[in-house]
């Protein structure tokens, strides 16, 4: 009785292992790195104020459409239009309002970084379809965001109602930030990703990516340039000198760096010395913002990422090389094989 052997293609080796690992594992060191960018560029307030100035309006032009004219107000917060306030006799306080305004964290814009990330590193899929992808879902994600926020109205007014002016019947409206804040958004944005990647034909276009062998990404600079490419790279180089000119220019960020000096001088703690301390950091911190931001904006357009043939032997090539030189007649049995 003999047992044969039979070697099973299906079996992946120790190298093979280790690329899927390498690439797989890329997605969640991509999601890290852009965590890092993300709290950089959002150290100083109000860095994402211009998306914090169109939410705040459309968050107040919508309160006032869906429940009452003067329910809420426009005003600013930081030399900004980010605060709301809502109106009501049954809210807490002299004034019978409660004020929020949206910060950078708020603007939804890191689900945005997020939600991209995981579109972009999802194997198979042209590149063309996640451009469109990922402008679908930040379009998705800016109007949850929107969302989010009308529906603080009528959960801070349903319990304040129940207990009015009593300052903690603002509770439950604190708790459904937090909830959304945490874990809430994260949830969705999984799902999202889930939902796409099946329609998209996620499941069989990675399993496909993941087995070629021939068919890898490759970085190189951008040959092929359009208008609008030429545009975004002078906007990012723009971004770049502007990040200096803010500090140069800036005569508050100036005036506060003359009185830190004035205070190390004398050495002086005051009140006015810390608030000279914070306005300068901020100026220094805005101006890195942007900076980092133009440079890696420019990054983005010189540099291409994208499939490209390494060392993958082409049907004509394999047809060459098995080709006979002579005739048909007198090609040897290992040729035929």
């Amino acid at each position: 009785m003999t047992v044969s052997h039979s070697s099973s293609k299906d079996d992946l080796s120790l190298s093979e292992v280790m690329q899927l690992g390498l690439r797989y594992g890329r997605i969640p060191l991509a999601l890290i790195l852009v965590e890092i960018i993300y709290w950089f560029l959002t150290m100083p307030s109000d860095s994402l104020a211009l998306i914090q100035v169109t939410e705040a309006w459309i968050w107040n032009a919508v309160t006032n459409l869906l429940y009452g004219e003067g329910t809420s107000t426009l005003s600013t917060h930081n030399g900004w239009l980010t605060r709301i306030d809502f109106h009501h006799s049954a809210f807490p306080g002299p004034f019978d309002s409660v004020g929020l305004y949206v910060s950078d964290e708020c603007a939804g814009v890191h689900e945005m970084i997020f939600l991209s990330t995981l579109i972009w590193m999802t194997d198979g899929v042209p590149q063309k379809l996640k451009l469109k992808s990922i402008f679908i879902g930040c379009s998705i994600v800016y109007l949850l965001n929107i969302l989010r926020l009308v529906v603080f109205y009528p959960i801070a007014l349903d319990s304040c109602l129940a207990s009015p002016n009593q300052p903690e019947c603002l509770q439950p409206m604190w708790e459904f930030h937090t909830m959304v804040y945490e874990y809430g958004f994260l949830i969705v944005l999984v799902l999202l990703w889930l939902i796409w990647f099946w329609m998209v034909g996620g499941p069989s276009r990675t399993e496909a990516a993941a087995f070629d062998s021939h068919i890898k990404n490759t970085i190189a600079l951008r040959r092929n340039w359009t208008p609008q490419l030429l545009t975004v790279l002078g906007f990012c180089v723009l971004l770049m000198i502007s990040s200096f000119v803010w500090i140069g220019q800036n005569d508050e960020a100036n005036e506060a760096k003359q009185t830190l000096e004035w205070c190390e001088f004398s050495e002086l703690v005051s009140p006015s010395c810390q608030d000279a301390q914070a306005t300068w950091d901020n100026a220094i911190e805005t101006a890195w913002s942007i900076g980092v931001l133009g440079g890696l904006g420019c990054i983005f357009v010189l540099v291409t990422i994208g499939p490209g043939e390494v060392n993958a032997p082409t049907p004509q090539d394999s047809t060459k090389k098995g080709k006979s030189k002579g005739s048909w007649r007198h090609r040897s049995s290992s040729e035929e094989e």
